[in-house]
């Protein structure tokens, strides 16, 4: 059984991508996106930190972030709605499916950053609290 930090991550990807379609969301990406590809979601994972050991549980606090990218004359408001969709995906069930314990916003970087022409990117962090036991990272707690 895969971790629950790996379960949680799962699931944000799969509910961005029902919320997003048909903008691709890509988690990790290793490789640039081409120039021709339209606006997509950027999920990357800054850290796990150890917040709290009580008994044989551990709470856990997971820092996502997530990078609208667009390219192109309406580059801003394609990233734009594009992180106000993800945004509202994210935080429609702060539990996501009983996985964590609460999902809150930490910041938003609304000057977007220009790559190079053309290209718009908007990053949002979010803070995913859970707890496993301290023995077994499968186990939610």
């Amino acid at each position: 059984m895969n971790s629950v930090r790996e379960r949680l991550l799962r699931t944000l990807v799969d509910r961005l991508t029902a919320a997003l379609a048909p903008a691709p969301v890509l988690r990790q990406p290793a490789t640039p996106l081409p120039r021709e590809a339209g606006p997509a979601l950027l999920v990357f994972v800054e850290g796990d930190a150890l917040t709290a050991h009580a008994n044989r549980l551990v709470d856990r606090a997971l820092t996502v972030r997530l990078v609208a990218l667009a390219r192109g004359a309406d580059a801003f408001d394609a990233a734009d709605r594009l992180i106000v969709a993800a945004h509202a995906a994210v935080l429609a069930d702060p539990n996501l499916g009983g996985l964590a314990l609460a999902v809150r916003e930490l910041d938003a970087d609304w000057d977007a950053d220009d790559l190079d022409a053309g290209t718009v990117m908007l990053p949002a962090r979010y803070e995913i609290r859970y707890r496993t036991h301290a023995l077994d990272l499968t186990q939610t707690g």
